[in-house]
């Protein structure tokens, strides 16, 4: 027998799955995550906590191609984080879907 939480679950995936699924929804909600580790990149960079990256930095690359590969980043990192989450719940959807359906076989 199902659980109230993983009926909740279930009627709460069977309408917003599709949704979840688009790239702009997954940029959108994921794009904090990739910022927040974009930050943590940027955190170690300027702290000096790896000298020899430091002095490579000083002497030859553009603070631009820094910024942009930090936003290339946090995008790409956002979007994959945001697919294995719909893909974890699309799986526990898909489980709970033929537990539900041996139930309903067994009575």
């Amino acid at each position: 027998m199902l659980s109230e939480e993983e009926i909740k679950f279930f009627q709460y995936w069977e309408k917003n799955r599709l949704g979840e699924k688009k790239l702009s929804r997954q940029l959108t909600a994921g794009l904090p995550v990739g910022l927040s580790l974009g930050a943590a990149i940027l955190l170690c960079f300027f702290t000096g906590w790896y000298q020899r990256a430091m002095m490579e930095a000083n002497t030859e690359m553009s603070p631009f191609v820094l910024i942009v590969a930090i936003i290339i980043i946090a995008v790409v990192f956002g979007i994959f984080y945001k697919k294995q989450k719909w893909e974890q719940n699309e799986q526990a959807y898909k489980e709970l879907l033929i537990r539900k359906k041996k139930e309903e076989i067994d009575k």
